[in-house]
């Protein structure tokens, strides 16, 4: 058994692609229309054939009440690793994207929460070489 689809809510399928593939660096793998939503998916470039990312719509009103219960407590929905939190938050920062955390230390991992302008909160995480905190 292993991970193929996770999903993130997103208000707007259109801006969220466009955020995640445009800001982010992933890329479409898949877009199906069905009816007025679409079957949306983007992985990242390194590993195109790995888990893939659905852009779900958040039509439904139990998805909308979760997405807005996870922001108003500040979790993030999901989390993407990174080599170098410190490069990955400047580079987004001069893009626009809005940080609710700069790069921190949290054990073995340095970490940094941002706004995808979709809906959601999104953790990046550094694993420190050897464990340590930088």
């Amino acid at each position: 058994m292993k991970i193929k689809l996770t999903s993130v809510f997103v208000d707007d399928q259109d801006k969220a692609l466009k955020f995640y593939t445009e800001v982010l660096g992933f890329v479409k793998k898949h877009e199906v229309p069905m009816g007025e939503v679409k079957w949306l998916t983007v992985v990242s470039p390194e590993a195109p054939d790995e888990v893939e990312l659905v852009l779900e719509p958040n039509s439904n009103p139990v998805a909308k009440t979760y997405q807005q219960g996870l922001v108003e407590q500040g979790i993030p929905a999901t989390a993407f690793m990174v080599d170098d939190i410190q490069q990955e938050f400047e580079r987004m920062k001069g893009l626009g994207v809005q940080f609710r955390t700069e790069p921190t230390a949290a054990g073995p991992t340095m970490i940094a929460i941002f706004d995808d302008t979709c809906g959601n909160l999104i953790q990046l995480f550094q694993v420190n070489r050897d464990g340590e905190n930088s």
